[in-house]
């Protein structure tokens, strides 16, 4: 395993509530791992998940897979979840589904407190949340850790490996159930693969993508990708071309109009 943890209590509880929802229905799928440092496969694990297949609202129809079988969660509504979250130095409830119609939301999974990417990656969306904010998403982060841990590391100095204080909640998945809704849990271990999904205010997932555990994400990738969606959203009859920011030229999705793009680059 790549991360271990320690935990360690404190209490002061609050019932703040804060903030998608999906009829969903459960389904399998096999998945090949790879051990994070050999490289070599592991066995074939059976992981559940859910989601509804039913389209969001007409003005998104352009964004929803019509999906009919189990793949993907890309372009269905994200499952939904109530859990207790640490934010504030307080614990909290978390609803996925009271963002919907709100705010875009950043959704990340990270394997376990007290390691060693994690907080690498968590400070670093804390870092930027007020970039994140003037997109109006939010940013929630995940482990299967309790909120008494995730209370502990944020009280932890950074120079000491810890968090300080964050601008997002930590959600706590005790019983796993997230991770397993979302396809990221490695079930021999029992924790998350790092894992992180954009969900557009339809509460449909419009891009994820998943890292073994010993490799870190990007926040400038992210914060790239999610400006990439909602250019699209208000651009409908357009498209975004590799690597596009913000200001750059995008593209007309069409054999004469998009000629324009590859002649201009």
């Amino acid at each position: 395993m790549a991360c271990s943890a320690t935990s360690s209590a404190a209490a002061l509880i609050s019932s703040k509530p804060r903030a998608f929802s999906s009829n969903s229905k459960p389904f399998s799928q096999s998945l090949s791992l790879l051990n994070p440092f050999t490289g070599l496969p592991a066995p074939l694990l059976s992981r559940p998940a859910s989601f509804s297949l039913s389209r969001a609202s007409p003005s998104r129809k352009s964004f929803v897979v019509k999906a009919t079988s189990e793949l993907p969660l890309v372009g269905n509504p994200a499952p939904d979840f109530e859990a207790e979250a640490v934010f504030d130095q307080e614990f909290i409830k978390v609803k996925l589904s009271e963002y919907i119609g709100k705010k875009y939301v950043i959704l990340f999974f990270y394997p376990l407190d007290f390691t060693f990417v994690c907080p690498t990656e968590i400070t670093a969306f804390s870092d930027r949340y007020e970039e994140f904010e003037k997109l109006n998403t939010e940013i929630l982060g995940v482990s299967i850790d309790s909120v008494f841990s995730h209370l502990a590391w944020v009280q932890t100095d950074r120079k000491s490996g810890g968090l300080g204080d964050l601008k997002y909640p930590l959600i706590s998945d005790v019983t796993k159930t997230i991770a397993k809704a979302y396809g990221v849990l490695i079930p021999d271990q029992g924790i998350a693969l790092r894992g992180l999904f954009i969900i557009d205010k339809e509460g449909i997932i419009q891009h994820s993508t998943i890292n073994n555990l010993a490799i870190g994400r990007s926040v400038d990738e992210t914060m790239r990708t999610l400006q990439a969606l909602q250019y699209v959203q208000e651009n409908p009859d357009e498209v975004c071309p590799a690597g596009w920011k913000p200001g750059e030229k995008s593209m007309k999705p069409d054999p004469r109009l998009s000629k324009d793009y590859f002649a201009a680059i």
